[in-house]
């Protein structure tokens, strides 16, 4: 217990029956970098029971934000699923992880790739100034199984193009690739094909994935990763890490689905 703070929950917005986001308290000394995550959970039988969730907030809001799915019979999500504002949750005091900017070389254009919740700590980078300093392009690729559990990334990308500060810069640099794999849509298919075909790149006339030009994050369901990590090493790009970056990262610490 001594490793968590309690977070009082200040809103809960349910966007279809399998997914919620919800927003909590920030401790004043909490510091992260954007893409990062945190153990967050709930006390059960008198015990903590903790999971991994990313910031989909930016490092410099005075709140947390985290996305999540539903499991009915998930030890955390079931119980998650029904908080309520003002209610409270552990929030650990040490956050992790690899998505972070210093694990890539210098590169012209960011690809945030991300299934499901896996686009929560890209909530959070593209949120980030840096990030549209550093490169020329940043493409938000965003894949689901049915259109509806498309709108939490259409939010986070409209009130970014919208934001007083990042508006202007984000209309022109940021673009956001949303897919489904289950009905009928705009863009249908696995991100990682779209990606391998040069579907997304097209899009937004951009060419195909180039290590040498291009940096990937990499978030979503232990498939879409695997066949990510398959597709970066088809191509000649090399994983990087804090004590080496390269060209792509990978996040494998996620919640339970």
């Amino acid at each position: 217990m001594a490793a968590t703070d309690l977070q009082k929950v200040i809103d809960v917005k349910h966007w279809t029956d399998r997914l919620f986001s919800f927003r909590t308290t920030r401790e004043q000394g909490f510091r992260f970098e954007n893409g990062q995550f945190v153990m967050i959970g709930l006390p059960v039988e008198g015990r903590p029971l903790m999971r991994a969730y990313s910031m989909a907030s930016a490092n410099y809001e005075d709140s947390l934000e985290f996305f999540s799915i539903k499991v009915p019979d998930g030890p955390l999500t079931s119980r998650l699923a029904h908080i309520k504002t003002g209610d409270e949750i552990m929030v650990g005091r040490k956050p992790t992880g690899t998505l972070v900017q210093d694990a890539l070389t210098d590169g012209k254009r960011l690809y945030l790739v991300s299934t499901g919740t896996g686009i929560a700590p890209f909530a959070s980078i593209i949120k980030d100034p840096a990030i549209y300093e550093r490169y020329e392009q940043v493409v938000l690729v965003h894949g689901c199984r049915f259109v509806d559990e498309l709108a939490y990334g259409d939010r986070i990308v409209s009130d970014v193009r919208c934001d007083e500060f990042l508006g202007e810069i984000a209309r022109l640099k940021l673009h956001h690739f949303p897919t489904v794999t289950r009905e009928p849509f705009a863009h249908r298919g696995r991100v990682t094909e779209l990606l391998r075909s040069g579907d997304v790149g097209a899009e937004f006339g951009l060419p195909r994935l180039d290590p040498e030009a291009d940096r990937v994050m990499i978030c979503g369901s232990p498939a879409m990763l695997s066949d990510m990590v398959a597709l970066m090493d088809e191509t000649g790009f090399v994983e990087g890490s804090i004590s080496r970056p390269g060209s792509y990262v990978i996040e494998k610490a996620f919640v339970e689905r």
